[in-house]
């Protein structure tokens, strides 16, 4: 179990259409969420601590590039000593890679949730956040899969 992160939205968001959200609290101690990321997410929950970035102007700075609850994400985790960021957005996660923060996704954590015995397959959780409109991108997918050792579908 890691220690700390600080979540977005988005995977809470898909992973609680799924009833997975376990796969988060069961890896981090600790996890942190900025206001916007609550009101985005909408769900209390008791290992989701509500936590306020102190660097209103870094904030005000990412919002130029990226959604609200991403930026106050990024701000809290460059100011939380340890913590790594949970991040889905291409342009964030660019972002949050560029100012040195260690990220995982939320295909990241399905893959440690596999090698922790959480989950037994990747696949179907991938499958369930496909059906409930989470989107992974293809490529995404099938490097997954071949990381978690599953079988991908042949291309067509």
């Amino acid at each position: 179990m890691r220690p700390l992160a600080v979540a977005d939205s988005a995977c809470l968001i898909g992973l609680e259409r799924i009833s997975r959200l376990d796969l988060v609290s069961a890896q981090f101690t600790t996890v942190l969420a900025p206001p916007a990321v609550l009101a985005e997410f909408g769900v209390p929950l008791p290992w989701l601590k509500p936590s306020t970035p102190k660097n209103t102007t870094l904030v005000a700075a990412l919002r130029l590039q990226v959604e609200s609850g991403e930026s106050e994400a990024i701000a809290l985790a460059a100011e939380t000593s340890g913590a790594e960021i949970i991040l889905d957005d291409r342009k964030a996660r660019r972002i949050a890679g560029e100012m040195g923060l260690a990220i995982v996704g939320t295909v990241g954590l399905l893959l440690r949730g596999k090698r922790m015995g959480i989950i037994p397959a990747i696949a179907p959780v991938l499958d369930s956040l496909a059906a409930a409109g989470f989107f992974v991108a293809a490529e995404l997918r099938l490097e997954a899969l071949r990381r978690a050792g599953e079988q991908a579908p042949p291309r067509s």
